[in-house]
């Protein structure tokens, strides 16, 4: 099992930038790779960043270059630095991470509001 917990939602005006942060604890060494993703108000759970166990980088349509995901692998942590935010990107922001074995984990989610 693989517990993940997010930090650093919060309220944000337009134009400006938050850094989420998810530790995860437990079984770690069975990380394969970490991500995070969101849940606007639509239905679905949309990617935002993802970093795979090669070190490539997946980032969502959306992204356009504002948002930076980065690993400490030896803190087993996952961080997104999100900067430029827009009211469209209100949302639940989760942070995933993925098994060697396919497993998927979920933490909690940080709500991250944008509005003037």
């Amino acid at each position: 099992q693989v517990q993940l917990v997010e930090s650093g939602g919060g309220f944000v005006q337009p134009g400006g930038s938050l850094t989420l942060s998810c530790a995860a604890s437990g079984a770690t060494a069975s990380i394969d790779s970490m991500g995070w993703y969101r849940h606007p108000a639509g239905p679905q759970r949309e990617l935002v960043a993802r970093k795979l166990s090669g070190g490539g980088i997946r980032y969502g349509d959306f992204v356009n270059g504002r948002f930076t995901i980065s690993r400490d692998n030896a803190k087993n942590m996952v961080f997104l630095q999100m900067n430029n935010l827009q009211p469209e990107d209100t949302a639940i922001y989760f942070c995933n991470s993925v098994s060697i074995g396919g497993r998927n984990y979920w933490g909690q989610g940080t709500q991250v509001n944008v509005s003037a």
